[in-house]
């Protein structure tokens, strides 16, 4: 399931919501510009190694914000803008864009701190802006549960549109998570450069930070 857009419409221009995606975008483009040995030297720089941040906080708390504008190929680039894309408009539309932002940076700095929790020896760079946009999903379902998301379907070599409840479809990303997080824990937590993964815990850590920090950023205000 992938969406498309959602029949939701907003009040403002998105204007950090777009600024973001551009940035993301132009950090990429910037990355696939570098030989090989300057892009594990980039991402040794600005993502999160949990080695090093165990070891040295002082030093590398700033890859928390830093590694949220780093992807690892095209399809993760993809996949986080267009979850980005549909999905963040509303919430900067009722949280207002500076307090959106602030929303936005703080899920992604507590979801990579909670992947770090579980692999805190981990050598692998943490890098993506998956875990603020998960933070994005969690305030989104519990603000707009039954808005309609148009979704595209993939059933082996069929493929249709259908509109899907967003209770639905970021439901379905959160049990995938979990399961596949509680599948690969003990992995997670012995990650090395040689193996790598998917950082679970950090799209879970994120998805629970965003429904707890979202109300108390103004989700619910009146209009």
């Amino acid at each position: 399931m992938f969406p498309l857009y959602d029949e939701n419409p907003t009040r403002i221009t998105p204007y950090f919501t777009y600024g973001l995606i551009g940035m993301n975008v132009l950090v990429f483009i910037h990355e696939v510009s570098l030989p090989h040995a300057q892009l594990s030297q980039f991402f040794s720089e600005y993502a999160v190694v949990p080695q090093e941040l165990t070891t040295n906080l002082n030093g590398e708390w700033i890859t928390l914000f830093t590694s949220q504008f780093l992807h690892g190929g095209w399809w993760h680039l993809i996949s986080n803008m267009v979850f980005l894309w549909v999905f963040g408009n509303n919430i900067e539309d009722r949280l207002g864009h500076a307090k959106y932002l602030i929303f936005y940076l703080a899920c992604g700095a507590l979801a990579a701190l909670c992947q770090w929790f579980i692999g805190m020896n981990s050598e692998i760079p943490s890098l993506g802006a998956s875990g603020a946009i998960s933070g994005i999903l969690g305030a989104y379902i519990i603000r707009f549960p039954h808005a309609q998301v148009m979704t595209l379907i993939f059933l082996g070599f069929f493929i249709t549109t259908i509109r899907v409840p967003a209770l639905v479809i970021i439901g379905i990303f959160v049990v995938q998570n979990v399961i596949s997080g509680l599948a690969t824990l003990q992995t997670a937590a012995n990650m090395t450069v040689q193996t790598g993964g998917v950082a679970y815990w950090a799209h879970i850590g994120g998805f629970v930070f965003g429904v707890i920090l979202a109300p108390l950023f103004g989700l619910f205000r009146r209009d």
